[in-house]
C-alpha cells in the first residue's frame, strides 16, 4: 500500500457500530467499510459547504419549518446536479486508488447511497445548520 493510502486510512474516524458478515452484498460492505469513515471524517467539511449553499440561495432555508428545512435538504442534495457532484468530490477525493477502483464499479448504486448518507448526516445536525440564523441575526 502507497503511503497516500496508508496516511487517508490511518486518519480515518474508526465506527465500531458498523458491522461486517460474510453475506454481506458488496455495496454494503463499501458502505461500512469506507463511505461511513470518508462521510465521518468531512462531516465539518459537508455542514459548511451546506451552510454556504444556503447562503448562497438567499438564505431562505433558515426562514424554513423543520419539516420544510428537511425537504429543502433533500432537494439541495437530490436535484442540484452542481452541489450534488461537489459533495461528492469532498468525499470520492478522501478514497485509496484501490478504494476508487471498486466505487467505479458500481458508481451509481454507491453514489445514491453516498447521497442519501449525505443528506441523513445533515438532516441529523440541523441544529449545528439552525445556529447559523443565530449567528446571522
Amino acid at each position: 500500500m502507497d503511503s497516500r493510502s496508508e496516511s487517508l486510512l490511518d486518519i480515518r474516524p474508526s465506527i465500531p457500530q458498523a458491522q461486517f458478515n460474510s453475506q454481506m452484498s458488496f455495496n454494503e460492505r463499501f458502505q461500512n467499510q469506507t463511505l461511513r469513515p470518508v462521510i465521518k471524517l468531512q462531516n465539518d467539511l459537508l455542514v459548511e459547504a451546506f451552510k454556504n449553499y444556503a447562503n448562497k440561495h438567499k438564505g431562505t432555508f433558515y426562514d424554513l419549518s423543520l419539516e420544510k428545512k428537511f425537504q429543502y435538504i433533500e432537494r439541495a442534495v437530490q436535484k442540484d446536479i452542481k452541489f450534488r457532484n461537489s459533495l461528492k468530490g469532498m468525499i470520492i477525493g478522501q478514497f485509496t486508488v484501490e478504494e476508487y477502483r471498486d466505487y467505479i464499479t458500481n458508481s451509481s448504486a454507491l453514489n445514491k447511497r453516498m447521497m442519501n448518507m449525505v443528506v441523513e448526516r445533515l438532516k441529523d445536525q440541523i441544529q449545528l445548520l439552525e445556529e447559523e440564523t443565530l449567528l446571522q441575526n
